[in-house]
Protein backbone atom coordinates (compact mmCIF):
# COMPACT_ATOMS: atom_id res chain seq x y z
CA UNK A 1 0.00 0.00 0.00
CA UNK A 2 2.48 2.26 0.72
CA UNK A 3 4.20 3.01 -2.29
CA UNK A 4 2.00 1.98 -4.26
CA UNK A 5 0.09 4.69 -3.13
CA UNK A 6 3.10 6.69 -3.76
CA UNK A 7 3.49 6.12 -7.06
CA UNK A 8 -0.45 6.54 -7.46
CA UNK A 9 -1.24 8.40 -11.31
CA UNK A 10 2.91 8.10 -12.22
CA UNK A 11 3.74 6.32 -15.52
CA UNK A 12 2.79 3.85 -17.42
CA UNK A 13 2.03 0.22 -16.84
CA UNK A 14 4.75 -2.55 -17.67
CA UNK A 15 2.26 -5.42 -17.01
CA UNK A 16 1.03 -6.13 -20.65
CA UNK A 17 5.02 -6.50 -22.27
CA UNK A 18 5.52 -8.82 -19.31
CA UNK A 19 2.72 -10.82 -20.15
CA UNK A 20 3.30 -11.10 -23.57
CA UNK A 21 7.08 -12.16 -22.95
CA UNK A 22 5.40 -15.47 -20.81
CA UNK A 23 2.70 -16.47 -23.53
CA UNK A 24 3.09 -19.91 -25.17
CA UNK A 25 3.89 -19.79 -28.54
CA UNK A 26 0.61 -19.88 -31.12
CA UNK A 27 -1.43 -17.95 -28.50
CA UNK A 28 -1.91 -14.08 -29.11
CA UNK A 29 -1.66 -11.86 -26.04
CA UNK A 30 -4.70 -10.22 -24.69
CA UNK A 31 -5.01 -6.70 -25.75
CA UNK A 32 -2.83 -4.35 -22.93
CA UNK A 33 -6.08 -3.14 -21.91
CA UNK A 34 -7.87 -6.54 -20.93
CA UNK A 35 -4.66 -7.47 -19.11
CA UNK A 36 -4.70 -4.15 -17.40
CA UNK A 37 -8.09 -5.00 -15.97
CA UNK A 38 -7.59 -8.62 -14.99
CA UNK A 39 -4.85 -7.36 -12.91
CA UNK A 40 -6.47 -4.80 -11.31
CA UNK A 41 -9.84 -7.15 -10.87
CA UNK A 42 -7.30 -9.42 -8.92
CA UNK A 43 -6.93 -7.11 -6.17
CA UNK A 44 -10.60 -7.48 -4.27
CA UNK A 45 -12.87 -10.35 -4.22
CA UNK A 46 -15.28 -11.10 -7.83
CA UNK A 47 -18.41 -9.79 -5.61
CA UNK A 48 -16.32 -6.08 -5.40
CA UNK A 49 -14.13 -6.46 -8.70
CA UNK A 50 -16.61 -7.68 -11.25
CA UNK A 51 -18.76 -4.37 -11.02
CA UNK A 52 -16.07 -1.73 -9.97
CA UNK A 53 -14.86 1.20 -12.20
CA UNK A 54 -11.24 0.15 -13.79
CA UNK A 55 -8.57 2.84 -14.00
CA UNK A 56 -5.36 3.17 -16.06
CA UNK A 57 -2.22 4.81 -14.19
CA UNK A 58 -1.72 8.42 -16.29
CA UNK A 59 1.48 8.53 -18.22
CA UNK A 60 2.59 11.32 -16.72
CA UNK A 61 2.93 12.74 -13.10
CA UNK A 62 0.37 15.07 -13.47
CA UNK A 63 -1.94 13.37 -15.65
CA UNK A 64 -5.28 11.95 -14.93
CA UNK A 65 -6.01 8.14 -14.58
CA UNK A 66 -7.90 7.23 -17.43
CA UNK A 67 -11.32 4.60 -17.32
CA UNK A 68 -10.73 1.33 -18.44
CA UNK A 69 -13.72 -0.37 -18.10
CA UNK A 70 -17.00 1.84 -15.97
CA UNK A 71 -18.34 0.43 -13.03
CA UNK A 72 -21.53 0.56 -11.07
CA UNK A 73 -21.13 -0.38 -7.47
CA UNK A 74 -18.69 2.97 -6.42
CA UNK A 75 -15.37 1.00 -6.46
CA UNK A 76 -12.81 1.97 -8.27
CA UNK A 77 -9.78 -0.65 -8.89
CA UNK A 78 -6.05 -0.01 -10.58
CA UNK A 79 -3.48 -2.50 -12.10
CA UNK A 80 -0.48 -2.93 -10.53
CA UNK A 81 1.85 0.57 -9.89
CA UNK A 82 3.90 1.11 -12.76
CA UNK A 83 7.45 0.58 -13.16
CA UNK A 84 7.15 -1.89 -10.04
CA UNK A 85 8.05 -5.37 -9.70
CA UNK A 86 5.39 -6.71 -7.40
CA UNK A 87 2.51 -7.43 -7.95
CA UNK A 88 0.40 -4.55 -6.01
CA UNK A 89 -3.20 -4.18 -7.66
CA UNK A 90 -5.45 -2.32 -5.66
CA UNK A 91 -9.22 -1.44 -4.84
CA UNK A 92 -10.48 1.22 -3.46
CA UNK A 93 -13.99 2.13 -2.18
CA UNK A 94 -15.38 5.86 -1.83
CA UNK A 95 -13.87 6.94 1.52
CA UNK A 96 -10.22 5.12 0.56
CA UNK A 97 -10.70 6.95 -2.90
CA UNK A 98 -10.99 10.43 -0.88
CA UNK A 99 -7.73 9.59 1.34
CA UNK A 100 -5.76 8.33 -1.95
CA UNK A 101 -6.11 11.80 -3.27
CA UNK A 102 -5.24 13.17 -0.26
CA UNK A 103 -2.14 11.57 0.43
CA UNK A 104 -1.04 11.99 -3.60
CA UNK A 105 -1.55 15.93 -2.93
CA UNK A 106 0.06 15.65 0.92
CA UNK A 107 -3.43 17.16 2.59
CA UNK A 108 -5.20 15.88 5.37
CA UNK A 109 -7.62 13.47 4.08
CA UNK A 110 -11.38 14.25 4.77
CA UNK A 111 -12.65 11.19 6.38
CA UNK A 112 -15.91 10.66 7.48
CA UNK A 113 -17.15 7.01 6.61
CA UNK A 114 -15.44 3.68 7.53
CA UNK A 115 -13.29 2.77 4.44
CA UNK A 116 -12.16 -0.48 3.43
CA UNK A 117 -9.46 -1.39 0.54
CA UNK A 118 -8.12 -4.29 -0.66
CA UNK A 119 -4.74 -5.64 -2.28
CA UNK A 120 -5.42 -9.34 -2.24
CA UNK A 121 -3.55 -10.25 -5.21
CA UNK A 122 -0.88 -12.71 -5.12
CA UNK A 123 2.38 -9.92 -4.43
CA UNK A 124 2.63 -7.31 -1.76
CA UNK A 125 4.81 -4.76 -1.57
CA UNK A 126 7.76 -2.94 0.15
CA UNK A 127 7.81 -0.01 2.52
CA UNK A 128 7.72 1.75 6.03
CA UNK A 129 5.09 0.78 8.09
CA UNK A 130 6.28 4.42 10.68
CA UNK A 131 6.67 7.00 7.30
CA UNK A 132 4.07 7.44 4.97
CA UNK A 133 7.07 9.44 3.08
CA UNK A 134 9.55 6.96 3.05
CA UNK A 135 11.47 5.50 -0.12
CA UNK A 136 13.97 2.77 1.63
CA UNK A 137 14.43 0.90 5.45
CA UNK A 138 15.91 2.66 8.05
CA UNK A 139 16.52 1.32 11.08
CA UNK A 140 13.60 3.35 12.60
CA UNK A 141 10.70 2.88 9.79
CA UNK A 142 9.53 -0.70 10.60
CA UNK A 143 10.41 -0.99 6.64
CA UNK A 144 8.75 -4.30 5.53
CA UNK A 145 7.03 -6.33 3.22
CA UNK A 146 3.36 -6.31 3.83
CA UNK A 147 1.84 -9.48 1.65
CA UNK A 148 -1.75 -10.01 0.29
CA UNK A 149 -3.84 -7.85 2.99
CA UNK A 150 -6.92 -5.73 3.04
CA UNK A 151 -7.03 -1.97 4.55
CA UNK A 152 -9.45 -0.28 7.61
CA UNK A 153 -10.20 3.24 7.21
CA UNK A 154 -11.70 5.49 10.49
CA UNK A 155 -12.94 8.73 10.53
CA UNK A 156 -12.46 8.42 14.09
CA UNK A 157 -8.23 8.32 14.60
CA UNK A 158 -9.28 7.03 18.06
CA UNK A 159 -10.51 3.90 16.78
CA UNK A 160 -6.75 3.00 16.23
CA UNK A 161 -5.76 3.09 19.72
CA UNK A 162 -4.64 -0.25 21.73
CA UNK A 163 -3.58 -1.69 18.42
CA UNK A 164 -0.26 -2.61 17.56
CA UNK A 165 1.62 -0.04 15.44
CA UNK A 166 4.75 -2.20 13.93
CA UNK A 167 4.34 -4.98 11.67
CA UNK A 168 2.98 -8.21 13.46
CA UNK A 169 1.16 -11.34 12.20
CA UNK A 170 -1.69 -9.74 12.47
CA UNK A 171 -3.39 -6.20 11.97
CA UNK A 172 -1.83 -3.58 12.91
CA UNK A 173 -2.02 0.46 12.44
CA UNK A 174 0.12 2.10 9.36
CA UNK A 175 1.54 4.75 9.50
CA UNK A 176 -0.30 5.64 13.20
CA UNK A 177 0.39 9.37 14.74
CA UNK A 178 -0.04 10.83 11.28
CA UNK A 179 -2.86 11.70 9.33
CA UNK A 180 -2.32 9.14 6.85
CA UNK A 181 -2.84 5.88 9.62
CA UNK A 182 -5.02 3.19 8.57
CA UNK A 183 -5.18 -0.50 9.60
CA UNK A 184 -3.29 -3.35 7.38
CA UNK A 185 -5.34 -6.87 8.25
CA UNK A 186 -3.19 -9.61 6.29
CA UNK A 187 -5.12 -12.18 4.54
CA UNK A 188 -2.64 -15.02 4.08
CA UNK A 189 0.11 -16.39 6.60
CA UNK A 190 3.44 -15.13 5.93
Amino acid sequence: MKRSLALLFIGALALPAAAAAQKPAGKASPPPTAAKIANAMSAAPSSISAKATIMDWPATPTGKPTTLRAGSNGWVCYPKAPGKDENDPMCLDGSWQKWAEAYMSKKKPQITTLGIAYMIAPGGANGSGTDPWAEKGTPTNDWGWDGPHMMVLSPDPAAYKGMPTRRTSGPYVMWAGTPYAHIMTPVTNK
